[in-house]
């Protein structure tokens, strides 16, 4: 490949091996969306009151708004969770907290009913907010007898990781090409899987940080030039080399997750010879 974007890819490299991205529901859904919308009846309704009114009525806006922002991110924490085999628990359990203002909203809201009507139209919204949404993750999954220390240096090497997918991203929009865009999410979808490895087991760690770092590095760097020389000239070989090099990207971290996963393989079969032959030797082992 020529220097333009980096000295050791070839323009006719093609991607073999990797993954069809596969299509998920982004987990801020209707549901989520709707509370930002709720508040605003309040934020209308304050202006039809006395002053009491309004001052209640505003306050179970930010009550509601706030409810809302914290559900939002806990619906994308719970996502991030579930999608791994070993994560921490959330350091803030946001849809609890989110539970406990939506109470909180409707409770002031309703107080010139009553306190009762308040208190129980408060206590209803966030039971309701709780069936809807589900409580936070209270535990850390699949984190018995792991390293907490190589835990977290392998999630810090993740999230850099994406930091590098994110900035890729954003720099592909300024080219202007839709079909690029597509490209890079299709990309950033087809390495993840190496990710998830990791995550999984950390102590993979140092055979992938190459990956994580010099080689993302590299690829978020040749995008932000190329999105700069292709927004002004639309210079078609430019965009052939920068598609081999996605390509490329992608065999490699294919391989490399397929090696890695393949080292499991190898050690899981060595142990089970291991133990057959100790059985055998121990007399245990009446046949196959």
């Amino acid at each position: 490949m020529s220097q333009r974007f980096s000295g050791r890819y070839s323009p006719n490299a093609a991607n073999q091996t990797s993954q069809a991205a596969i299509a998920r529901p982004h987990p801020v859904g209707a549901r989520v969306n709707i509370l930002f919308v709720m508040p605003f009846a309040f934020a209308i309704r304050a202006f039809f009151q006395d002053p009491t009114g309004l001052a209640l009525n505003l306050a179970a806006f930010g009550c509601l708004m706030l409810c809302a922002w914290l559900t939002r991110e806990g619906v994308l924490a719970q996502a991030a969770y579930d999608a791994r085999t070993v994560a921490r628990r959330p350091a803030i359990p946001r849809k609890i907290f989110g539970a406990v203002l939506m109470g909180a909203g409707l409770g002031v809201a309703a107080l010139t009913g009553g306190v009762v009507p308040a208190v129980i139209l408060g206590a209803l919204g966030a039971v309701l907010h709780l069936g809807a949404f589900g409580p936070d993750p209270l535990r850390d999954k699949g984190m018995e007898g792991i390293d907490t220390f190589q835990t977290d240096r392998a999630a810090h090497a993740v999230e850099e990781a994406e930091s590098h997918l994110s900035d890729m991203t954003s720099a592909i929009k300024r080219s202007g090409d839709r079909a690029l865009a597509r490209r890079v999410e299709s990309f950033a979808a087809n390495i993840r899987p190496l990710f998830r490895v990791i995550e999984n087991d950390p102590r993979r760690l140092n055979s992938a940080r190459r990956y994580l770092g010099i080689y993302l590095v590299g690829a978020r760097d040749a995008t932000v030039k190329f999105a700069d020389i292709y927004a002004r000239n639309q210079d078609r070989d430019a965009r052939v080399e920068y598609e081999a090099l996605l390509d490329d990207l992608e065999s490699r971290f294919a391989l490399r997750r397929e090696a890695l996963l393949a080292d499991d393989r190898t050690a899981l079969d060595i142990e089970i010879e291991v133990l057959r032959e100790r059985l055998e030797r121990e007399g245990l082992r009446t046949g196959d």
